[in-house]
C-alpha cells in the first residue's frame, strides 16, 4: 500500500515517509478555491500556493509584484478548498530577503491569516538565518534553489542553471545548509537532470522538481501551465496534459454566436 493513499492529511512527516519508501511526490500549483478543489480532490500531494500568481492571475511579467496580502488572500481561497494536500505558501519577493525578524513576520502572518501548512524561501546560504528564525515559530519551511525567479532581474534570464561546475557546487552546497537549517523540503528549478538526481540522493529531506529530470523525489508544475490555460510558454521541462486554452476559447466562440443567432436561450432554457 502507498503511503500516498493510507492517509487522510499531508503532513511534512508523509513527505519524509514516501521518499524514505521511494515513492514520488506530486505537487501542483493552486491559487483559487474552485482549482484547488478539484485538485485536491484528484489526490495531489501538495498544493503550492505559488508567487507565480503574480503571472498568470495578475499579468504581471515577473514574480516580484505580488505582494503578502495578496499571497494570503489566494492562500486563504485554497485551504478552504483542500482537505487532503499539504498547503505551502511562497513568500513573496521583499518579505524576507536580508531581514531574518521581517522573515519571521510574513511567516507568521501568513499562517494565522491564510491557516496554511508551510511556507516556500527562495535562497540558499543567505536565507539560512530566516530559515531557522521561521522554524523557532514552529512553522514548516520549504527551500528553492536553482533558477529563482525572485532572482531574475539578477540573473537577467530564465535559462537553465548550475550547468557550470562552480555553480553545481554552490548549489550542492546550499542545500545542505538548507536541510540543515531544518527545511522540510527542497524545490530545485531547472537545473540538469545528473545533478538534480545528486541532491536527491545526498539529502534525506524530499526534493522536488520542475525542469530537474526524474531523478528527483517528486515534480511540481504550475497548473495554468499543465492544463494548457495558458500557451506562450513552452519550456522542455512542461507535458500539457490539456489544451484548455483552445477548448475554454471555443466554448466562449461558440456561446457568442449561440447568443446573436437568438439560439440561447431555448424554450427549455427558461422559465
Amino acid at each position: 500500500m502507498s503511503v500516498h493513499k493510507e492517509v487522510k492529511r499531508v503532513t511534512t512527516h508523509v513527505l519524509h515517509e514516501m521518499k524514505v519508501r521511494g515513492e514520488k511526490i506530486s505537487m501542483l500549483t493552486a491559487y483559487d478555491y474552485t482549482m484547488a478543489k478539484i485538485i485536491d480532490h484528484a489526490g495531489i500531494d501538495i498544493i503550492l500556493v505559488g508567487d507565480s500568481a503574480s503571472n498568470v492571475m495578475a499579468g504581471h511579467e515577473t514574480t516580484l509584484p505580488i505582494t503578502l496580502d495578496q499571497m494570503i488572500y489566494h492562500a486563504s481561497s485554497v485551504v478552504r478548498a483542500a482537505e487532503r494536500a499539504l498547503i505551502v505558501v511562497d513568500l513573496p519577493f521583499g518579505s524576507y530577503q536580508g531581514n531574518s525578524k521581517e522573515a519571521l513576520n510574513s511567516a507568521i502572518k501568513i499562517m494565522k491569516e491564510s491557516g496554511a501548512h508551510a511556507v516556500k524561501l527562495e535562497g540558499g546560504k543567505e536565507i539560512k538565518e530566516s530559515v531557522e528564525r521561521i522554524l523557532t515559530a514552529g512553522i514548516p519551511v520549504m527551500g528553492h534553489l536553482g533558477l529563482t525567479p525572485q532572482s531574475i532581474y539578477k540573473f537577467g534570464t530564465y535559462t537553465v542553471r548550475a550547468k557550470e561546475e562552480e555553480e553545481a557546487q554552490r548549489l550542492i552546497e546550499d542545500a545542505h545548509v538548507l536541510e540543515k537549517s531544518g527545511c522540510f523540503g527542497l524545490v530545485v528549478e531547472k537545473i540538469p537532470a545528473k545533478l538534480g538526481e545528486k541532491v536527491a540522493k545526498e539529502l534525506e529531506i524530499p526534493v522536488i522538481g520542475i525542469g530537474a529530470g526524474g531523478g528527483v523525489d517528486g515534480q511540481v508544475l504550475v497548473f495554468h501551465d499543465m492544463v494548457g490555460l495558458t500557451h506562450e510558454f513552452n519550456p522542455r521541462f512542461l507535458r500539457r496534459y490539456l489544451s484548455l486554452y483552445d477548448d475554454i476559447k471555443g466554448a466562449v466562440g461558440q456561446y457568442i454566436k449561440d447568443v446573436k443567432s437568438r439560439d440561447f436561450p431555448n424554450a427549455g432554457e427558461q422559465y
